[in-house]
């Protein structure tokens, strides 16, 4: 994929769920994979033109794994001009060490987020952007079916009530195919995920498992992803937005 497509799919999403405003300043969260560094590459270039002025910080949570070496995303974000901070943790250590967790991604994920917004207030973000993808809906609609019993997935734009700051997927309508082709093209500098449970989640079972139902049912995707565009999950429809209805926050 190339940057000119990237951009395009991004704000379109941007557009069609009303993502940004004028004067937001936006914290990316960079976890150094493909996603998040596409994210920051598409951000990073649609503020020199999108009608809507607003800037952007690159924010790592370090989790305190030894050996993890961010200073290739420094360097990129010097290239792209945008101000990167690494927030140092221990989350590794009392996750794996401490409490021993044997599902810990659902502790992980809430520590992360927690140090992610406490940066980005600091900045004076009000805004934060997410990678999470085309494919990344579908698995989350999927994995609320299978696990939870009910017809769900995040949305588009979240308000959360506890830090005061909105969140934003730009990535939305972006193919993981797309992402991974575009990391290729414009060399990345992706950094390996030290994680002991990475690749042995839920989720990645839920991806292959949607991988071979695609396969044998050709569109599938298309039609999962117009399933929940359609529906009354609190902030898809966007025929809400068109009679000027916020998403549900």
């Amino acid at each position: 994929m190339k940057l000119k497509k990237l951009l395009s799919y991004t704000r379109r999403a941007l557009d069609d769920y009303n993502m940004i405003d004028d004067g937001d300043k936006i914290a990316i969260g960079i976890s150094g994979g493909k996603d998040s560094l596409t994210l920051l590459y598409a951000l990073s270039h649609l503020r020199r033109f999108y009608p809507k002025k607003f800037d952007i910080e690159a924010i790592t949570v370090s989790m305190g794994f030894k050996n993890m070496d961010f200073s290739p995303v420094e360097q990129l974000c010097k290239e792209l001009g945008v101000n990167y901070t690494v927030v140092e943790t221990q989350i590794a250590d009392i996750i794996f060490s401490h409490r021993k967790e044997t599902n810990p991604c659902s502790l992980c994920a809430k520590m992360r987020k927690g140090a992610f917004n406490i940066k980005a207030k600091e900045l004076g973000c009000n805004k934060e952007a997410y990678a999470h993808h085309y494919d990344d809906v579908i698995e989350t609609m999927m994995m609320s079916l299978i696990y939870e019993g009910r017809f769900y997935c995040f949305s588009p734009v979240t308000y959360l009530s506890k830090s005061d700051i909105t969140l934003i997927r730009p990535l939305i309508y972006v193919h993981e195919a797309d992402i991974k082709g575009f990391r290729n093209a414009y060399n990345l500098p992706v950094i390996k995920n030290p994680c002991p449970v990475d690749g042995y989640t839920k989720r990645q079972y839920t991806k292959e498992l949607i991988k071979t139902l695609n396969s044998e049912n050709h569109g599938l995707k298309e039609r999962l992803f117009h399933a929940i565009q359609t529906s009354n999950i609190p902030g898809w429809n966007k025929s809400d937005l068109l009679l000027n209805t916020k998403p549900t926050r």
